[in-house]
């Protein structure tokens, strides 16, 4: 049945104010599934206005209250996990365990904001100055808004909102088009747990949408996920409309597979990693960097039938280990990589672009992809597919392996398997990249951690979630205090000093 997919402002579902639509289709069976209400600028202005109105009961409700909010929010995540992970299937096309893992990993984001009254403690010094004391505070900011991508429609949101919502912000959400549902049913489950109407919204939408979040001047912050050239486009508009930003690119995330590595336990980590949700991850593995043929060619002999032998079928196979690629667009985008990487010279090892399901014959599917020899020059290796391939560069030595990476534009996330911890040691020291992992192939932080990247994979000063998340969305205040004793010394026309 085709739903109609709406807007949350203040506490209700609402229909769009304009008459632009969005199909959403099942990636599984490249069937319409859902019409979705593109929201105008009319529909921004109204959740921006809501946001704001709900901002002065919310900010003045203390941190406690708040926590205890998010609790009950956590423990319907924990209740009703299967009924998130199918819609998230449903749109996105992942299979549902790697979906119930995607929810996991957002809750444990909502955990980590329940110590909310814990993190935004401030601190005080007694007599600065001669009977002068000074404390600080963190503030919340009041109306933000996050903007995230399609491969995580219920984790990425909570990295972001669960935070800014503790902090004492009110926030609006802004999905996107491709698998907006859970963003919905996560809205309706804020508001059982008792968030107050304003508080939290989502708006549907394109870039009119993302616009008018970007120029309202009642937005404080923007929290953005997605491609490095919009991440750019949305940092630089929010900052030239004088709004704090943190805006997540792309990658190219590389792992280096030194001689000595465990070869069984690299070539596990190279599937997961990089066929994982049909390679839709910015964490995801997609260049392999073995040093010396002889490492590669051990790698290839146990990596190539392992990727021919994926069992690839829509997400509610409970035996699928990669599901559908998002839409059909992007499908052709990828086989279009495919294609480049065979006209550059680089060697197809293992070829999915003919890939069928019986079945499921229109859906998005798309088989795992192997290339060898492939050049940091091609057009595969300096850009992010965004799917199931993965491009092994050799590499002549160690340090041959680590300019490679330091040398592409990209500083996500890497990662190098090793029983060496003196390369290990010099890897995590020396590589360019903001997330590193050592014997791990997707290094992505815990929640009490923060997560993002170096380089063009992130635009702002503030990672994300974890202490940075807790800085991003407050404003630090510092007051300084003396009260009158009795004792004039009468007016001061310098700086003061400690003298």
């Amino acid at each position: 049945m085709c739903q109609t997919i709406s807007h949350f402002i203040n506490g209700e579902v609402v229909q769009s104010r304009g008459d632009r639509t969005s199909p959403v289709f099942n990636p599984a069976t490249g069937e319409k599934s859902g019409t979705l209400g593109l929201a105008s600028t009319e529909d921004v202005r109204a959740a921006v206005l809501a946001a704001r109105a709900a901002f002065p009961g919310w900010t003045n409700t203390p941190p406690l209250r708040r926590a205890r909010i998010l609790n009950r929010f956590l423990r319907i995540l924990e209740d009703r996990i299967d009924e998130l992970a199918k819609i998230i299937t449903a749109e996105h096309g992942k299979v549902l365990s790697d979906a119930k893992g995607e929810i996991q990993r957002g809750m444990e984001v909502v955990e980590f904001a329940t110590g909310a009254p814990q993190l935004l403690k401030g601190e005080i010094t007694e007599n600065v100055g001669t009977r002068v004391d000074s404390h600080s505070l963190r503030q919340p900011l009041g109306v933000v808004a996050g903007i995230t991508p399609f491969n995580f429609p219920a984790m990425v949101p909570m990295w972001m909102f669960p935070v800014a919502l503790a902090c004492g912000n009110t926030f609006i959400l802004k999905p996107s088009e491709r698998d907006p549902s859970a963003s919905l049913i996560m809205a309706k489950w804020l508001i059982e747990a008792g968030l107050p109407p304003g508080v939290f919204n989502v708006v549907q939408g394109d870039k009119q949408a993302v616009d008018g979040l970007l120029t309202d001047p009642d937005v404080a912050a923007v929290s953005f996920v997605g491609s490095t050239p919009i991440a750019r486009y949305i940092y630089e508009t929010a900052a030239h409309h004088g709004k704090r930003c943190q805006a997540l690119g792309g990658a190219k995330n590389h792992m280096i597979v030194m001689p000595d590595a465990d070869m069984d336990q690299a070539v596990d980590a190279l599937i997961g990693a990089a066929y994982g949700s049909a390679g839709e991850r910015c964490m995801a593995i997609s260049v392999a960097v073995p040093i010396g043929d002889t490492t590669a060619q051990r790698l290839i002999e146990k990596l190539a039938p392992k990727v021919r032998d994926l069992n690839i079928g829509p997400g509610t196979d409970p035996e699928a280990e990669m599901g559908p690629l998002v839409t059909k667009q992007h499908l052709e985008k990828v086989r279009g990589y495919i294609d480049s990487g065979v006209a550059d010279g680089a060697e197809l090892l293992v070829d999915g672009r003919s890939f069928k399901r019986q079945g499921y014959e229109k859906g998005y599917f798309i088989g795992g992809t192997l290339f060898d020899r492939v050049t940091t020059d091609m057009k595969i290796y300096r850009e992010e597919v965004f799917g199931p391939v993965l491009a092994v560069v050799r590499a002549k030595s160690y340090d041959h392996a680590a300019d490679i990476i330091n040398q592409h534009e990209f500083g996500n996330g890497t990662a190098i398997f090793t029983r060496d911890g003196d390369a290990a040691r010099e890897f995590a020291h020396q590589i360019q990249v903001g997330m590193v992992g050592i014997n791990v192939p997707i290094p992505v932080p815990m929640a009490f951690h923060s997560f993002g990247g170096w380089k063009a994979s992130l635009f702002g000063d503030h990672h994300m979630h974890g202490p940075e998340g807790v800085r991003f969305y407050t404003k630090l205040k510092t007051i300084t205090t003396r009260w009158p004793t009795g004792i004039r010394a009468g007016a001061e026309f310098v700086m003061p000093t400690m003298s």
